[in-house]
């Protein structure tokens, strides 16, 4: 499955909820779920970002659609990329 990366940044309410970050967290990764999407990892960041999250989807529209969702809720803004694997990046620049 495609990796995506999303950075994550907190809005005025989400820190005002900081410490209910957790419990959002369970939430996001159970959403995840439902609509097929495994998450590999969540980390919390100092600096321009608040979290990071790395994670596979069926496909790009998937993808996007969590990244909504993420943004209705209201708590975070993400931005979300799509990575390659090493053996992927690999046939990509095959022959360049």
């Amino acid at each position: 499955m495609p990796v995506y990366v999303q950075l994550i940044t907190w809005t005025p309410q989400g820190v005002a909820a900081a410490k209910d970050t957790v419990q959002r967290a369970q939430r996001a990764r159970a959403q995840a779920e439902k609509m097929g999407i495994r998450f590999r990892e969540i980390v919390w960041t100092m600096g321009r970002y608040d979290a990071v999250a790395v994670f596979e989807a069926p496909n790009d529209e998937t993808a996007s659609k969590f990244s909504i969702w993420v943004g209705t809720v209201g708590s975070a803004r993400t931005e979300t990329l799509r990575g390659y694997t090493e053996q992927e990046i690999g046939k990509i620049v095959e022959g360049l």
